[in-house]
């Protein structure tokens, strides 16, 4: 069984796999995670995220509510939406 790994992923292709059916198997995979990244990119390539904003909020949490927090990375990014559940971190 070949197996090949690029970007994180596993790719094994029976050993008993012709060159169409090998091919056809590569091509599929490679359909597949072209259209995921579509979909990543469709829903936002400028989504909003916490990275470089999590500890600057926490921070405020601190400096305003005298406690120390853990923003978790789940979180909404909206400041009002995060400011509400703030007492939940």
């Amino acid at each position: 069984m070949a197996t090949s790994r690029s970007e994180g992923f596993d790719l094994s292709i029976p050993d008993d796999a012709t060159d169409e059916e090998a091919a056809a198997i590569a091509a599929a995979v490679s359909a597949h995670l072209s259209a995921q990244s579509a979909a990543a990119a469709a829903a936002g390539e400028e989504a909003e995220t916490w990275q470089g904003d999590r500890w600057g909020f926490a921070g405020k949490v601190a400096r305003l509510q005298n406690r120390d927090v853990r923003v978790p990375t789940d979180a909404p990014t909206d400041p009002w939406s995060a400011a509400g559940r703030a007492s939940r971190f």
